[in-house]
This record gives structure tokens, sequence and C-alpha cells, in this order.
């Protein structure tokens, strides 16, 4: 049972060497991606919703 868990370790270890980490400036592109996406994201729906509650009051 040791030996698997090391060698699980061992294993994560070696893949995470094998990974290529974003630099600095990548990282922040991505985040304001994310950020400007998000943003339309909520507009997008606070216009949607929005309209859906006039069209409601005018049904009701």
């Amino acid at each position: 049972m040791r030996d698997k868990i090391l060698g699980f370790f061992t294993d994560i270890y070696k893949e995470m060497k094998k990974v290529t980490w974003p630099k600095k400036e990548e990282m922040r592109d991505y985040t304001k991606v994310v950020v400007v996406t998000m943003v339309i994201f909520a507009v997008f729906v606070y216009i949607v919703d929005k309209g859906l509650s006039e069209i409601l009051k005018i049904l009701f």
C-alpha cells in the first residue's frame, strides 16, 4: 500500500514537471478575457431579466 501511495505522488511530481505554465503576461491577458466575458454575460442576463419582467408586468 505504501509503495502505491509513493508511486502515485512520484507520478504526480513527474507530470507536473511536464506542465507548461503560462507567463505572467499571458495570465494577465487570460484574466482580462474572462473578466470582459463575464461583464458582457452579466449585462446580457440583466437586459433579458428586465425585459421579461416588463413583459410579465404587462401580461399580468
